[in-house]
């Protein structure tokens, strides 16, 4: 029986926000001088609120002074695009214990990654983060444009996982792996709050929560 640990990325292996939003930031104010007399700016609280969510709506909710919707749109996409190139070289702030609890965990599970995020972002974190060759496929929103319930089911399908749990910090993780099928194991240190579920405090708490799910 193949055994899968399905992670979420942002809140829950890293917290990339305070970067992001610098990207987006950088490329509002030099790339895209046609938009400043409508003072566009992102703050680290905005990317927080965002996270988890797919990225079609960045657009519409940060820039609703903007008021076409093409427009709003484009932009979102073009921020995006940029932040994968800017996170090539910035990173994130990776949590605590996340390399060696993922060595740990990969003498018993197959490991992946499940996020909403663009394509590319994945790649950043795990170059950034050195943990490449511990995961065995990932997948996202951009490259299929399918909600992350599927993307999880698609994974397991594409892999032949019989057993998994998802690994996520908010309550659109929560409901995508009830969706999917799966149990869900909520990081408590992330951006969201989901009660009544397994949770860790920590990530190298995982091994055990995990083994009391998949045995």
């Amino acid at each position: 029986m193949k055994k899968g640990v399905i992670f979420d990325l942002d809140g829950t292996l890293w917290d990339a926000c305070a970067a992001i939003a610098d990207s987006w930031n950088e490329y509002l104010t030099e790339k895209r001088t046609d938009l400043k007399d409508y003072h566009l700016q992102v703050c680290e609280g905005d990317v927080r609120r965002l996270c988890g969510r797919t990225m079609d709506v960045f657009g519409d909710e940060l820039f609703p002074q903007v008021p076409d919707a093409g427009v709003r749109k484009a932009l979102g996409e073009e921020c995006c695009a940029y932040e994968v190139e800017y996170l090539k070289h910035s990173g994130g702030m990776i949590y605590p214990g996340v390399k060696e609890t993922l060595l740990k965990l990969r003498q018993k599970y197959s490991l992946y990654i499940v996020s909403n995020c663009q394509a590319g972002y994945i790649e950043d974190f795990l170059t950034w983060s050195q943990t490449g060759e511990l995961f065995e496929d990932t997948e996202d929103y951009g490259t299929t444009l399918r909600p992350k319930d599927e993307n999880i089911r698609l994974l397991m399908e594409r892999n032949g996982i019989d057993k998994a749990v998802y690994v996520g910090d908010t309550i659109t993780d929560y409901k995508s792996a009830k969706d999917a099928g799966i149990p869900f194991i909520h990081c408590r240190f992330g951006f969201g709050d989901v009660k009544d579920v397994p949770g860790v405090d920590a990530f190298s708490q995982l091994p055990d929560a995990v083994k009391s799910i998949l045995g």
